[in-house]
């Protein structure tokens, strides 16, 4: 389990999250039980009876759309997406402390919230954090083919296109093979 103390973050788990569900859609309620634990959920929360199949598919789905957004290139159609997320899922903002974690900000509806819901309001407010901060969009999904994986690019520089240089120099390579090709038979 995550030291709950330090170095938590709804980001990462965010991407961790919505990685794993693109990756695999059916992703089992164990392995979500497992990286939401890898992020400091409490372990009650975990439970069966806290956290059962019903809510894992509820999870599942939040988890999808979230990849959906995190692939959107567009920081005006992003920023509306996630305006759209509060509106329907998100509540006032307040402060909590909780499981020994430091001060954070929470605008779920609390523990009455589906675990669909908790999600989409964690992770908007996480996105629109980063876009703030940032003053663009520092996430997306690599658009190299077969590729497809959803990454947080937050380091300096201008904005990453791929989710690493193995990707990257893969789809430069293919690119040029495809102009030498057009060229010769052109």
């Amino acid at each position: 389990m995550a030291d709950p103390g330090a170095g938590f973050s709804a980001g990462r788990r965010l991407f961790d999250l919505a990685e794993a569900v693109r990756a695999d859609p059916g992703l089992s309620r164990a392995a979500l039980v497992e990286l939401l634990a890898r992020h400091g959920e409490h372990p009650d929360d975990l439970a069966e009876e806290a956290f059962g199949e019903a809510d894992a598919a509820d999870l599942r789905a939040a988890a999808g759309r979230m990849a959906a957004l995190l692939a959107e290139p567009d920081e005006d159609r992003a920023a509306e997406a996630l305006n759209g997320l509060f509106a329907a899922h998100a509540t006032r903002p307040r402060l909590t402390r909780h499981d020994g974690r430091a001060w954070h900000l929470h605008v779920d509806r609390g523990d009455g919230a589906g675990w669909g819901d908790w999600f989409l309001a964690a992770g908007a407010l996480a996105l629109a954090q980063l876009l703030t901060e940032y003053g663009r969009i520092v996430w997306g999904a690599c658009p190299a083919g077969g590729c497809g994986r959803i990454f947080l690019a937050t380091g300096p520089g201008s904005a990453r296109r791929y989710c690493s240089t193995t990707c990257a120099t893969r789809a430069r390579v293919a690119a040029h093979r495809r102009r030498k090709r057009a060229d010769a038979a052109g």
